[in-house]
């Protein structure tokens, strides 16, 4: 067995993800965790203060979001690459959320913003405990790649007023952005835009150079030395300021029940679009590494994360794809890399926050338009423009709403659109009238296959999906119009059953209907390779004795020789696709 995967966990250490890895750990990991550990701290510095500003937030906080979060993700999470802290994403959720309740940066938004965070944890900490992760399973991939799509160029081009140094309206409409800039151009500060676009230029130039290189910690700072040499800050460069040192203390932000319920909607929406976000990369970066994730447990580990990022004042956090890129070309191997990262990010803000004061604005602004810019998934586009048109409807609809609406209702038509979709894929399931190839006895398609051989009287309909309430009336209008379709001569219609493993008691109260009315127009109903929960099913119900013992078969190939009155000996054994099996209860 190799060394790296572990015997299987006992309840404590799935509740404490920590016991199992710290017991287990290699000193041949070390140097991986402790590169990437100090790799991604040196990239979050940055980072984190950029998003914490595109929150409407003074830019300390993205630091103090990103210490006791990560802590407490490296304990519970079950994610050994997943780099947690700010994210853009959700920084844009919060400035949606909370800024018609209270003016950015002044004392009652910073407030609204940790307990935000509260609200988020606790959310995504009940869901974990009530374990309600399969729920995300229900939004389908090119649904998330629309909207993390049109978040993306909504929050890139939020930051044109860093940028360009023009005091934009805050606005979440990526059209109103681009008007009213453009209007505004003779405004422009021209020392701004250069650092801006300069900074933009040498992340792009140094990402494509080396992925793992810190090249935002470069940029900003060559941008805040520029800024302090040539004293741009007297020229309309905007910049940081002044940066409270030293680690936050505890606090217990209050707020009243109303202003609770205010924020619930936003603090719904950020626990939806974080888990996303978070378990999207944990499960690729899982995938790569040979290892699984607990959906719910990560629920529990998000949670307890945002739940320290209130206690310690800092903001909602969540997973982020780019800085969990990082962490694994890095050679993060465990979450001691995010442990060594919380404890760098400690030591920034107990002895670096006075080399923040000359920092750019419009550098930070740079750092967010690269990182969000790349999230924009045009390659899936090409790729289900190609595979799957259908998905890439729902990827549309997803993108235009986000974009066009807002990012709160995008998200919510995401949700329900993937919904629908489920509904309407389970409601109408794939069948298939079958008929027999020549010489075997396979039976397939009889629209892919055009030799299948059919056998008068008889109809073989193939149902791929469960039988339940939603769907049976679909299965029993199918089958009323293979009966209107092969009109008198019909004798008895046979249902390949292997794709139903789960039957519920309103279709099997329609199956039983509808073999009285077709027996009573003189139509026998067979079932073949029917699995055995599904027989015990029949045989509670009374449809087992209604149809009778010689009415099911454990191969469609059965079912057919007995209707024809043959014993089928003739026929060779179908090959591994479709052997016979031997008759036992499956």
């Amino acid at each position: 067995m190799p060394t790296d995967v572990p015997p299987p966990a006992g309840w404590l250490e799935r509740a404490v993800p920590i016991r199992g890895w710290l017991g287990r750990y290699r000193r041949a990991d070390l140097s991986g965790d402790l590169n990437a550990g100090l790799t991604v701290a040196i990239m979050l510095v940055p980072q984190a203060m950029a998003y914490a500003m595109l929150a409407g937030l003074p830019p300390i906080m993205g630091l103090y979001a990103s210490v006791a979060p990560l802590a407490i993700y490296a304990l519970f999470g079950t994610s050994r690459q997943l780099a947690v802290g700010p994210v853009a994403i959700v920084s844009l959720l919060v400035a949606a959320g909370i800024a018609p309740m209270a003016t950015p940066g002044s004392p009652e938004y910073i407030t609204l913003a940790i307990v935000l965070a509260g609200l988020s944890g606790l959310i995504m900490l009940i869901m974990g405990i009530a374990r309600m992760g399969f729920l995300m399973n229900f939004i389908s991939h090119p649904v998330i790649s629309g909207f993390t799509s049109a978040a993306a160029l909504i929050i890139g081009f939020s930051q044109l007023k860093h940028l360009l140094g023009i005091n934009l309206p805050r606005t979440h409409h990526l059209h109103r952005i681009l008007g009213e800039a453009s209007t505004r151009l003779d405004e422009v500060n021209l020392p701004t835009l250069a650092i801006g676009i300069s900074g933009i230029v040498l992340l792009y130039g140094l990402k494509r150079w080396k992925a793992t290189f810190p090249g935002a910690l470069v940029v900003v700072g060559m941008g805040t030395v520029a800024v302090w040499v040539f004293d741009l800050h007297h020229h309309g460069v905007a910049i940081v300021g002044d940066v409270p040192g030293g680690l936050p203390a505890p606090v217990l932000p209050f707020v009243g029940c109303g202003t609770l319920v205010e924020l619930l909607p936003a603090a719904l929406t950020i626990s939806l679009v974080g888990y996303m976000e978070s378990i999207a990369v944990a499960r690729s970066f899982a995938s790569k590494n040979g290892y699984a994730v607990d959906a719910n447990q990560e629920l529990i580990g998000l949670g307890g994360a945002n739940l320290a990022a209130m206690a310690f004042s800092g903001y909602p956090v969540t997973g982020g794809f780019s800085r969990t890129a990082v962490n694994g070309q890095a050679g993060a191997r465990t979450p001691l890399a995010s442990l060594i990262t919380a404890a760098v990010i400690a030591l920034t803000l107990l002895f670096l926050t006075r080399f923040f004061f000359y920092m750019p604005k419009a550098v930070l602004a740079a750092v967010i338009m690269v990182a969000v810019f790349a999230l924009v998934d045009v390659r899936e586009v090409r790729y289900l423009w190609r595979v799957k048109r259908s998905d890439l409807a729902l990827l549309a609809v997803a993108f235009a709403a986000t974009l066009l609406i807002g990012i709160e209702e995008g998200i919510l038509i995401s949700v329900v659109t993937s919904l629908v979709v489920v509904i309407k894929r389970t409601t109408a399931p794939h069948t298939a009238v079958l008929g027999r190839l020549p010489g075997t006895r396979i039976y397939r398609n009889i629209d892919r296959y055009t030799d299948a051989e059919t056998f008068p009287g008889l109809a073989i309909l193939r149902i791929d999906a469960n039988l339940y309430f939603a769907n049976i009336a679909f299965v029993k209008e199918r089958i009323a119009a293979l009966t209107r379709e092969r009109g008198p001569e019909l004798k008895a219609i046979l249902l390949d059953c292997r794709s139903i493993s789960d039957v519920d008691s309103s279709a099997d109260t329609a199956l039983r209907e509808l073999a009285v009315e077709l027996r009573d127009a003189g139509v026998s109903l067979y079932l073949a390779n029917v699995k055995g929960p599904v027989r015990d099913l029949f045989r509670r119900s009374g449809l087992y004795d209604l149809l009778g013992a010689d009415h099911f078969f454990f191969s469609n190939n059965d079912a057919v020789c007995h209707y024809l009155g043959t014993s089928g000996a003739e026929l060779p054994h179908e090959g591994p696709h479709g052997r016979v099996p031997s008759a036992s209860n499956r």
